[in-house]
């Protein structure tokens, strides 16, 4: 084990006081066998397995007993003979095709199902715990939600009765119970476990509100053709603490070298130093000009992600040079998911040359093309690109074309989310495990040069990504019905300010608790990945746009050690310009001092949760918010106490008095 990984792991353990599936087993102990039921070995005490139904219970060292998952819903049929291993045990199925193996490693309870033939399993089924107090899910960011909760049993909060796409819909492929406490201040719950599912696709989970509890069950299905004939669930004990679940599956991306390193990508291309201090703006009219970043820079901002999308007016080489010398990264919106006829194309994104559109169109079964997004066009084959790349350039091509600029940085969209094809088209045929591979490599071969990044990035990708914008947000449905309401939301126009970037718009109460109370909020996705990339919210959200959410989203955003999002052009640095300067320059100092740290702790300092502490490396950052109404120990109610190491006395942030003595 290297000292870097020990490093990264002891720092996971700050998380918890029960170890999260990493050391304190030798992966050599086989457990015993007795009846059909398997007990090994883990992190923090003994897991059960009952090898005629994949249900699963453990005991912790202290005695305490808990069901990890009930038996697989809709049966299995009868187990065949259980064969010992060296570190588990393996048995079948036979009248279901599946082969099954149960181990214990790193700690951990890993169980693996391969099927012979395609078809669906549901398990585990988790959450039937008397015990269970509260569910960890990675919705964007992440939340943490008392089981018995009104509002999330109730289709309120678009959670109870909803299937999500492990692979698509969650920001990590995890989940996490915790048993026992109240889950208000830290030192509630003595008990919790963390599941992590490597295999997301093809999995899905499943929330159900049952006895005014909710429960979750995942579901693999196994598709020969989709690559999905393997499933594999890997559980861990925790003390039940909000973000075990994402402390634990740091420390598995970091077991098995999949854990990226921001300081390493700096080092290896320093212009991703850039992104330290910065906030993100895409800009329109004057604000994409030489003259709207001279006025960015005479407020006094220092850092910025500049971006702008891909019409007819990008920034020019005058402008982009003046960003550079300003100290900011400036790059276009680009996507290569998209391919329309050029003669009617309605983005310069979707516009190829020769044939792509349609030789590279992904394919159904059918032989018909898979419509693209919004009815537009259809989606291209990443396989038909990666065959296509080493004679005809399509990539590296548009790539150059706009970056001639002199851009130093790239959005590529959709690349690294869980939106990915089966292709059956001749000569391009793919599985969703291979348009993965396909955007990894292309992503790769971006990120030597330009500072990267993606929407809503999927932790598969955090290795080659610099930011993200996206995965801090965490979308509950209501809003894409909100964003279809184009009245409401405003439109694509005008050009130099499109409304829907622009008009302020009031979140529906119900949207606004399941996507902004702090009280549910935990920094799931910063835990997991925080020194990896730089997380943002997603680009339609700016600051401005959702004004009574302001102040929470400050106070998280210094919270969690993230940059906040902003969209700009003349009139709003006329108008937000200077609070926009006064929250990056008290942002700088915290971002740079520790936006390549891990984040290290997680506490709630009140029983309502409106008081919220985090750490980052060993003390090189503390920051305190307060998101209730009435001061703590002297932090005043919607103000955030920041401590570098070293710093005397607190720095404050009282975000709606910007531009005031903080009180």
């Amino acid at each position: 084990m290297t000292s870097k990984l020990i490093r990264v792991i002891a720092a996971s353990m700050a998380l918890t006081a029960t170890a999260v599936g990493v050391s304190g087993c030798g992966s050599a102990e086989a457990g015993t066998l007795q009846d059909g039921r398997l007990v090994l070995p883990v992190a923090g005490g003994t897991a059960t397995v009952d090898t005629a139904t994949l249900a699963v219970t453990a005991q912790a060292d202290d005695g305490t007993r808990m069901v990890l998952s009930e038996a697989a819903g809709g049966g299995l049929g009868a187990a065949g003979p259980v064969t010992r291993t060296a570190d588990g045990a393996r048995w079948t199925y036979p009248g279901k095709g599946l082969s099954v193996t149960a181990r214990t490693e790193q700690g951990r309870l890993r169980i693996g199902i391969r099927a012979d033939r395609d078809q669906s399993v549901s398990w585990p089924v988790t959450g039937t715990d008397r015990a269970a107090s509260a569910v960890q899910v990675p919705r964007g960011e992440g939340l943490d939600i008392p089981v018995r909760d009104a509002f999330w049993n109730s289709g309120r909060g678009g959670l109870a009765g909803s299937t999500v796409d492990v692979g698509a819909d969650l920001a990590l492929p995890l989940w996490g119970y915790a048993m026992g406490g109240a889950g208000g201040a830290s030192g509630g719950a003595r008990h919790g476990v963390s599941y992590v599912t490597p295999t997301d696709l093809g999995t899905s989970l499943a929330f159900a509100s049952r006895g005014g509890a909710l429960r979750a069950t995942a579901a693999h299905d196994f598709s020969a053709g989709d690559g999905t004939r393997d499933y594999q669930v890997s559980f861990a004990l925790t003390d039940g603490d909000p973000v075990a679940p994402a402390a634990d599956y740091r420390s598995y991306l970091a077991q098995r070298g999949q854990l990226g390193s921001l300081r390493q990508k700096i080092a290896k291309n320093p212009a991703n130093g850039k992104l330290l201090g910065a906030f993100h703006a895409y800009v329109w009219g004057e604000a994409r000009t030489a003259a709207g970043v001279a006025r960015l820079r005479k407020l006094g901002v220092d850092r910025m992600w500049l971006g702008y999308d891909a019409g007819p007016d990008p920034m020019d080489a005058a402008a982009v040079r003046a960003a550079k010398q300003a100290g900011y990264l400036v790059g276009p919106y680009d996507s290569f998911a998209n391919g329309q006829d050029p003669k009617a194309a309605d983005s310069p994104t979707s516009k190829w040359p020769g044939t792509v559109y349609p030789d590279f169109c992904v394919r159904k079964a059918d032989g018909s093309a898979e419509t693209g997004f919004g009815g537009r066009g259809c989606y291209l084959s990443s396989r038909a690109f990666e065959k296509a790349e080493p004679g005809r350039h399509y990539l590296a091509d548009r790539t150059r074309e706009m970056t001639a600029n002199g851009a130093d940085s790239y959005f590529l969209d959709v690349d690294a989310t869980g939106e990915v094809f089966r292709d059956h088209g001749a000569g391009h045929e793919m599985t969703r495990a291979g348009d993965r591979e396909n955007r990894l490599a292309r992503m790769g071969r971006l990120a030597k040069d330009l500072v990267l990044g993606s929407e809503s990035a999927q932790p598969w990708a955090n290795g080659v990504l610099a930011f993200d914008h996206g995965s801090g947000t965490p979308v509950a449905d209501g809003l894409w019905k909100l964003e279809r309401d184009k009245e409401t939301w405003g439109g694509y126009y005008p050009q130099n300010a499109p409304k829907n970037f622009f008009k302020p718009v009031a979140l529906p109460a119900d949207l606004a608790t399941a996507m902004y109370d702090p009280k549910y909020r935990v920094p799931l996705y910063e835990t997991a990945l925080h020194g990896s990339l730089v997380n943002a919210e997603r680009w339609e959200l700016s600051y401005d746009k959702l004004p009574a959410q302001k102040t929470t989203r400050a106070l998280l955003a210094m919270l969690y050690n993230t940059p906040l999002n902003f969209v700009l052009d003349g009139p709003s640095l006329t108008r937000n310009g200077a609070e926009l300067a006064a929250l990056q320059k008290y942002f700088a100092p915290l971002h740079r001092a520790a936006g390549t740290e891990l984040m290290t702790s997680f506490r709630w300092l009140t029983a309502d949760r409106s008081v919220q502490r985090t750490v980052f490396g060993d003390g090189a950052l503390t920051v305190t918010a307060n998101f209730g109404d009435r001061a703590y120990h002297g932090l005043p109610g919607g103000c955030v106490d920041a401590r570098l190491r070293g710093d005397a006395q607190p720095r404050r942030l009282c975000p709606a008095r910007v531009g005031t003595p903080a009180g």
